[in-house]
């Protein structure tokens, strides 16, 4: 698939999650834009899944660590054909199929609950392991948020992935320089990220995370080890009052606000 047509896709999943924080009165929109294009990439032209058959046993499996970015999930699963549009519309809210955080339970396509930091890299470990020891062919991706890097549960995980070298593990990380409480630096200062995994004995890249080029170079690569890319992104993308700012974390969209953020997005994709 070509990058203008993914460009397309990524602003509609935009629009999708737009609507869904307006209708619910939910948060973490900024957590949300910053990882569109990574997941675009993923359900367009990555990753191997039957939509037919969800729990194909050599599919290709995702994970999304950082929970609370489940509005992005879901729309990218309806952009792709995976689950009603309509079920975006009962997001956070009740009654609907969607909750706030990801619940394996609820829809199919979602691999694992998130909610709480700092697991899903263990889960997806978990699942690599299985996969090699079965000779099944199908790669795990785990996406893990920079503040996520925090916790210590991620770094056991780290350890032991290439210990195993698991090479049909594969890590983004978010890095969008901005957690709930601050900026990642004055919370607890993550640089140099990169080095720290390659330390760990991980193949490290790092790139744009809004770049289909460089995150598909990324997924593409052979290795005989575990690998990370360290996917420098911006909090809100897309929307200029979003962009960078800590606010966005927690806030939802108000009716002008919507009509504001909507306009730049319909701009963007003439």
């Amino acid at each position: 698939m070509g990058n203008d047509q993914l460009t397309r896709h990524a602003v509609n999943i935009r629009r999708h999650i737009l609507k869904m924080m307006l209708e619910s009165k939910s948060s973490h929109i900024g957590s949300c834009f910053s990882i569109v294009e990574i997941l675009t990439l993923l359900y367009f032209e990555v990753l191997k899944i039957e939509p037919e058959n969800p729990l194909e046993r050599g599919r290709d499996r995702f994970i999304l660590s950082k929970g609370h970015g489940s509005a992005a999930l879901y729309a990218t699963l309806a952009e792709a054909g995976l689950i009603p549009e309509e079920q975006l519309r009962g997001y956070y809210q009740d009654g609907g199929k969607l909750p706030g955080h990801l619940d394996r339970f609820s829809i199919p396509f979602v691999e694992s609950s998130a909610g709480s930091l700092g697991h899903g890299l263990s889960i997806g470990l978990g699942m690599a392991l299985a996969s090699q020891r079965n000779a099944v062919s199908g790669k795990v991706v785990v996406l893990l948020g920079d503040g996520e890097c925090n916790e210590g549960s991620v770094w056991e995980a780290v350890m032991l992935a290439s210990h195993l070298k698991l090479s049909n593990l594969h890590v983004i990380v978010d890095c969008n320089r901005i957690q709930s409480f601050g900026m990642t630096g004055e919370v607890i200062n993550l640089d140099p990220l990169g080095a720290k995994w390659k330390a760990f004995g991980w193949e490290v890249d790092e790139g744009d995370g809004h770049d289909f080029d460089e995150i598909r170079f990324f997924l593409e690569k052979a290795a005989s080890v575990p690998r990370v890319l360290i996917a420098n992104t911006i909090k809100g993308k897309g929307v200029s009052f979003m962009e960078n700012s800590l606010e966005w974390h927690y806030r939802s969209p108000s009716d002008e606000q919507y009509e504001k953020a909507l306009a730049e997005l319909d701009g963007s994709s003439n």
